[in-house]
């Protein structure tokens, strides 16, 4: 029995994230995100989404398209565990894993129907601009959440964040609606967690900015914010 099968992208994600470098860890995190989900020619059939607007979150199934790798490594260094101590890799969610596929859970905004197909716009996602999605499931509240489930290493983190300081002449730079998403990417802190050098100057790309920033122990400091050249 071959249990060996190809799966192809039904849709993608727009999001405001050329790069990997300040991609929140974990979907849900800055819920100010907002993204888009355009579907490939083959699944642009409004009829696949009958009954979707009924759902307030999605669950995504999509492919770490920039991990991709011939083998693999039973243990990874988890970001926020200083990226020194390892961990078995299906205890994490590290992007480097034998079928590279993520999992997110993200909020339906709306659905809008184009020249081009249903489009999904969506918040809190945790994907790159560009990120193939292979499949899409409702959220269901009453079978998905529990309450009482432990979270490892994880929740010991769960509360982390800066203080974000960022000159009002340097935030009115940015579309109105992408300045609270930035300030929430930025309070989850960006960096890897083994620098800490506060005398560095950090670049990311958001939204057709470069964003310039320090960090000084629990407090982020934006440089420059200016358009990508």
């Amino acid at each position: 029995m071959n249990d060996t099968f190809g799966i192809t992208p039904i849709a993608r994600i727009h999001s405001d994230f050329p790069d990997k470098f300040g991609i929140p860890r974990q979907s849900g995190l800055v819920q100010e995100l907002q993204a888009r989900i355009v579907f490939e020619p083959p699944y642009r059939n409004a009829d696949a989404l009958r009954g979707l607007e009924d759902y307030s979150h999605l669950w995504l199934i999509w492919q770490f398209s920039r991990a991709v790798r011939s083998t693999w490594s039973p243990t990874v260094r988890p970001p926020r565990l200083g990226g020194n101590t390892r961990m078995g890799v299906f205890a994490t969610r590290s992007p480097y894993r034998p079928n590279p596929l993520g999992l997110s859970c993200v909020r339906l905004e709306s659905i809008e129907y184009t020249d081009n197909g249903p489009v999904l716009i969506v918040s809190g996602a945790d994907l790159l601009d560009g990120t193939p999605i292979y499949d899409i499931k409702p959220y269901l509240p009453h079978i998905d959440a529990h309450p009482d489930a432990r979270g490892g290493f994880a929740a010991e983190h769960a509360g982390y964040g800066l203080a974000v300081c960022c000159p009002e002449e340097l935030l009115h730079r940015l579309p109105e609606d992408k300045r609270g998403a930035l300030l929430g990417v930025l309070r989850q802190d960006p960096r890897p967690s083994y620098q800490s050098d506060p005398e560095r100057i950090y670049g990311m790309r958001f939204a057709g900015f470069e964003v310039k920033f320090t960090v000084d122990g629990g407090q982020l400091t934006v440089r420059d914010i200016c358009p990508e050249q």
